[in-house]
């Protein structure tokens, strides 16, 4: 093993609970996976938003029910400091009021407690690779949320713009997007900006959920 190389493409994962043996399961499991390292944790949310930056996690493990500063606040706060890392909700709440928030609140990834070690694992090398991850138990609850009282349905989009809409859908930043396309960065960035008015959402992810949830792309298992 090439020490260097091996470490470089490692996925450096911050987990946030306040329950120890929580934070203990996780990093005894995720640390026997090829390419995941723990950096760091945290027991609140406070101590996330002040431990975490400093480490540079790629992803960051984030339960929301926290004493203090809650993991909806902190996941704000992470991902206004830190715009590269993926914020991957794990928790046990499945209602409208937490799931919706939490992803308007920057989360890539919304999971269960009662996911499998194993779907906890796809979740964390998804999200490192930029592709967000739903659990089935919280579809109805986006669905609802991106589609809004009367629907988006009928919405039109330019040839170009369901090129990028289908891009975004796969998790592919703006320059694979450009790259792919064959056009520049602003030009890609212009069109997210067009589909956000579009469909009246706020940010990459709700158009990423809104493109899963009206076939433009499927979701991850």
């Amino acid at each position: 093993m090439e020490g260097g190389t091996a470490k470089e493409r490692r996925i450096r994962v911050f987990v946030c609970d306040d329950h120890d043996v929580v934070r203990r399961g996780l990093r005894a499991y995720l640390e026997t996976e090829p390419g995941i390292e723990i950096v760091g944790e945290a027991a609140s949310g406070e101590e996330a938003v002040a431990r975490a930056p400093s480490l540079h996690p790629d992803v960051v493990l984030m339960d929301l029910l926290l004493p203090g500063m809650g993991g909806l606040e902190a996941t704000r706060d992470l991902v206004a400091r830190l715009p590269d890392v993926r914020v991957v909700v794990l928790t046990s709440a499945v209602t409208d009021e937490k799931v919706v928030p939490a992803l308007e609140a920057g989360a890539l990834s919304y999971v269960l407690k009662s996911a499998s070690a194993a779907q906890v694992v796809d979740a964390v090398r998804a999200a490192a690779a930029g592709r967000a991850t739903l659990d089935p138990g919280i579809a109805n609850s986006v669905v609802r949320a991106v589609r809004g009282p009367g629907g988006r349905d009928g919405v039109s989009f330019t040839l170009r713009e369901r090129d990028v809409l289908r891009a975004v859908a796969r998790g592919m930043s703006n320059q694979e997007i450009a790259d792919a396309l064959g056009i520049g960065v602003k030009t890609v960035k212009t069109h997210v900006s067009s589909l956000l008015g579009k469909l009246g959402l706020y940010d990459r992810t709700q158009l990423a959920v809104w493109a899963h949830t009206h076939g433009w792309a499927p979701v991850d298992p």
